[in-house]
């Protein structure tokens, strides 16, 4: 197959009526040979004669924006744009998020789609599906309908060609969004819609009719079970799947006792099979990807902690009027705004005050479902970390926790298991308690809850994973939900020493 122009394909007719190869390109066309106009239409039609023939976005688009696009998310966009139903299961950190982009806007130069809505987890609207869409098509209306009920609607109702939308506000807005416009509807980690019982997947069935495209998006479609298949593919592939989630269990579990399943033989193929048409690639198959990748995650503070980080903050601004401030006090002053945001606050009588951890603690299990492999968790704050293990304990995810009160022969058989075991899972850690040193292999993703102010102590906990032995790229994941939290993380990654400039971003943090 080869690309004339950016308009037409040279085809190859064995006879008059059967187009059969597309062949290379030629100065002229022979009397054998036609020119087929290349859109997507055209290349249904070829492919429907068993024509293999690309996706038009490969050379009837300039991938516009501030990069250029990787091979794999190349191939990503020429996928979706040929699939009106499709799943795309690449892992994360692979940049799935812009290949859809580029291939929604390409559908839309190509007229086949109007307005694009996305769904995704509000701790990515903005840090990661808003960021992408302004450098990757910067010459699209873009918008996040997020807030009071009215405001949802009044810009679902508004002109921007992308709308950004939590899964819940979706059914908020389930009117505007249908009467809308939207003709595709890209949904990021889907794994949200695996029952088919909740108002959430109830709502998504409504809102896709015939003519909507719909791409689901995550990196582990059925990783707690085979089950998980099931609500997935009645939203892209029904005819695969049995009507009942009943019937479908039946094909994928077997019973053991009244309350005990265990996976078929075959569910593996079953799930396969039922979750097409699927595009997948891993950090590893993306050659040219970079071997350690940072994305951050927006949480919104609760309204109390909110009241206590603005009390903080006033109480700070008070006291620094007038008066000169050491870097020590500036040091301590931002720790305990830091410790706000992360979820407890040590008091002057040296009690701890804890917050709300759930919005914050809803965003590190998206990272941790959404990761093939284990996880490192980063805590400052001891107070912090034993809120955080009862949480994942709870949710019956397998973790264990390190800090400076672990002894030593405790932490050794801690990180000995989570090297060479299945469990645990999730490793909970105090970075200054595992900073040098260990090898933790295991884990090839990395969460922050929260920063530390030191670029040695950061630099080297994230080197636990990114060292010998590691066989897969690894993903760095900042947790931030205050200002204080997103200007250390932006020194941190700009290689900046904090501790030396700690007295200056007081005063900016004041200002």
């Amino acid at each position: 197959m080869q690309i004339v122009d950016n308009r037409a394909l040279l085809l190859k007719l064995r006879n008059p009526k059967r187009v059969t190869t597309v062949i290379p390109k030629s100065k002229e066309v022979g009397p054998d040979e036609v020119l087929v106009h290349w859109g997507v239409d055209e290349t249904h039609a070829l492919r429907d004669l068993n024509i293999k023939t690309p996706s038009p976005i490969s050379g009837r688009y300039d991938w516009p924006g501030q990069y250029k696009p990787f091979d794999h998310q190349k191939a990503t966009a020429e996928f979706l744009t040929l699939h009106k139903r499709a799943f795309c299961f690449n892992e994360q950190g692979t940049g799935k998020t812009a290949a859809a982009i580029w291939a929604a806007d390409f559908l839309m130069k190509q007229k086949k789609v109007r307005r694009v809505l996305i769904v995704c987890p509000i701790s990515i609207m903005d840090s990661a599906w808003r960021a992408d869409l302004f450098s990757v098509v910067m010459h699209r209306r873009v918008d996040i309908a997020y807030g009071s009920a009215e405001k949802r609607r009044k810009i679902l109702r508004g002109d921007a060609e992308f709308v950004i939308i939590n899964y819940d506000g979706v059914k908020i807005a389930e009117d505007e969004i249908a009467n809308g416009g939207f003709d595709l509807i890209i949904v990021d980690e889907a794994s949200a819609y695996k029952n088919t019982q909740t108002v959430r997947w109830k709502t998504l069935r409504r809102l896709v009719t015939d003519d909507t495209w719909l791409w689901l998006m995550t990196g582990t479609p059925a990783a707690q079970s085979p089950i998980d298949a099931y609500g997935l593919a009645r939203l892209v592939n029904p005819t695969a799947v049995p009507r009942f989630a009943g019937a479908f269990k039946d094909m994928v579990m077997t019973q053991l006792s009244k309350f005990k399943w265990e996976p078929k033989p075959n569910a593996i193929e079953t799930v396969h099979r039922v979750l097409q048409p699927a595009i997948r690639f891993t950090k590893e198959q993306c050659l040219d990807l970079p071997d350690m990748l940072y994305t951050k995650r927006h949480v919104p503070m609760t309204k109390q902690q909110e009241q206590f980080y603005k009390k903080l903050k006033k109480n700070l601004i008070l006291e620094a009027a007038g008066a000169e401030v050491t870097a020590v006090n500036a040091a301590v002053a931002m720790n305990k705004l830091l410790q706000i945001s992360a979820g407890a606050v040590y008091t002057d009588e040296g009690d701890t005050l804890e917050f709300d951890i759930g919005p914050r603690y809803a965003v590190l299990k998206e990272v941790v479902d959404e990761s093939s492999n284990k996880v490192l968790v980063f805590v400052p704050f001891k107070s912090t970390i034993r809120m955080l293990a009862d949480k994942l304990a709870s949710d019956g995810i397998t973790a264990e926790t390190i800090s400076g009160e672990v002894p030593a022969g405790k932490r050794t058989d801690i990180f000995r298991r989570f090297q060479t075991a299945t469990d645990p899972r999730v490793l909970v850690i105090q970075p200054q308690a595992a900073a040098h040193g260990v090898t933790l292999t295991a884990a090839d993703t990395v969460v922050w809850w929260a920063p530390t102010a030191s670029l040695e102590i950061y630099s080297q906990a994230n080197a636990r994973v990114h060292r010998s032995g590691q066989k897969n790229k690894c993903t760095v994941v900042q947790l931030e939900s205050s200002e204080v939290e997103r200007r250390l993380y932006d020194m941190l990654d700009r290689r900046l020493d904090v501790h030396g400039r700690i007295l200056d971003l007081y005063k900016e943090l004041l200002d």
